[in-house]
Formats: C-alpha cells, sequence, structure tokens
C-alpha cells in the first residue's frame, strides 16, 4: 500500500471503529458499573459464539500461507470462555439454552466465511478479536475483578488471561510483524483493512443487540 507497515495501517485505518466498539452504550454501561452481572454473563455467552467461529477453522487453516502462522494454540479462548460461564451461571446447563443473538449469529457466519473461502480476510477478523484481547481486553478483566468481586486471574474472568503468553507486549510486538510480513499483495491488503471495518461494525451490532437483549434469552 505504501512503506507504512501494515500493521499499522490496520490500526490507524480502524481506529475511529475501534473507538465506537469502546465507547459503545452496552460497554460504556457494563464497564462503569451501571449494568449488574447479568450484562457480564450475556456478554460473554455472545463472545463463546463468536471465538467458536474463529478456533473452529484452526485446523484447516494451519498450514495456509496467509492465515496458518496466526493459527497459535497459547491464543485459544473457547475453553476458558466455557469455563467462565460454567462458573458464571453455576454449572454446564447454559450450554442446553445459549444462543446467539442475531448479530452474533450474522458474525460468526462471516467469519466461518472467510476461515473456508477466503484466509486472507479471516486475518481481519482473528486480528481485532486477539489483538484486542492482548490490550484492552484487559480493561475488561480488571472492571469485572472489581466490580463483581471475582479472584484475579480466575473464574469469571479466565477469558482475559493468556496463561500460556509469558510476555505480552513481545507477544503482540511478534504479532504485528506477522501482519506486515503477510504474503499479499496491495489490493489483498485494502481488502483486509474493509474487512476489519466489517468486524468493528459487527462487533457494535452485537453491543446494540445486547442493550436490548431479555436477559432470560440472550
Amino acid at each position: 500500500m505504501d512503506a507504512t507497515p501494515f500493521s499499522t495501517v490496520l490500526r490507524t485505518e480502524s481506529h475511529d471503529q475501534h473507538h465506537e466498539a469502546n465507547h459503545s452504550t452496552f460497554m460504556s454501561d457494563m464497564l462503569g458499573g451501571a449494568l449488574g452481572i447479568d450484562a457480564y454473563r450475556r456478554y460473554t455467552a455472545q463472545l463463546w459464539f463468536v471465538y467458536r467461529a474463529l478456533e473452529d477453522g484452526w485446523d484447516a487453516l494451519a498450514g495456509d500461507p496467509v492465515a496458518g502462522p496466526f493459527v497459535q494454540p497459547e491464543l485459544a479462548r473457547v475453553p476458558e470462555l466455557a469455563r467462565d460461564l460454567d462458573f458464571l451461571h453455576g454449572g454446564t446447563g447454559w450450554r442446553a439454552t445459549a444462543a446467539p443473538l442475531p448479530a452474533t449469529a450474522a458474525y460468526a457466519a462471516r467469519i466461518a466465511q472467510c476461515a473456508r473461502d477466503w484466509p486472507a480476510g479471516y486475518v481481519a477478523h482473528h486480528y481485532t478479536r486477539y489483538l484486542g484481547d492482548l490490550s484492552g481486553g484487559q480493561v475488561v478483566r480488571g472492571t469485572a475483578e472489581k466490580t463483581w468481586g471475582f479472584d484475579r486471574k480466575g473464574d469469571g474472568v479466565r477469558f482475559y488471561v493468556f496463561e500460556r503468553v509469558a510476555n505480552p507486549a513481545a507477544y503482540k510486538r511478534g504479532y504485528r510483524r506477522l501482519l506486515d510480513e503477510l504474503p499479499v499483495d496491495d489490493l489483498e491488503k485494502k481488502r483486509i483493512v474493509e474487512e476489519c471495518h466489517r468486524a468493528f461494525a459487527y462487533n457494535v451490532a452485537v453491543f446494540r443487540e445486547l442493550e436490548g437483549a431479555d436477559p432470560l434469552s440472550a
């Protein structure tokens, strides 16, 4: 695209949407303490569907020259999300009734489509989720610990604890190098940027639906 590292392009091009997602009414109210633990429980359940879509495609993508380098087991979040949800619901019964919101279902379907048909597009979704979890996601973790009395690194916030990532700062630098070294041309990079925009739009849509979701059905 130009001499600017691609990781920088992604960050700057998605800055406004990233800000919008982080400062949605739902996230602001949840992190500000205006919503109870049920909001956090509902939010965590929606993440479970998103990360299942992200990680179900790992085996097929592991050998792909574009997406393969991003398939890193130390990032896996589905087991941690399930453990958090078991804790938040007092058992495993939530698995029988859990359902994605329409926006979550659309988001997960898009991730699965990219994993199947467009590895570079999958990278866009991988980037918006995992790099965010290692960065701003830690704010959510800290707030949850303080607001609802979760033990640090314990059940309820395990999704945000990357026990297999010893040095998050160094890990993120390595991740950005992978982005900078993506074996794709400039046109494909532009398409990845566009998919990043789409990923953030999906996130905002999920937050908007969570604002009005019936707590007994989401």
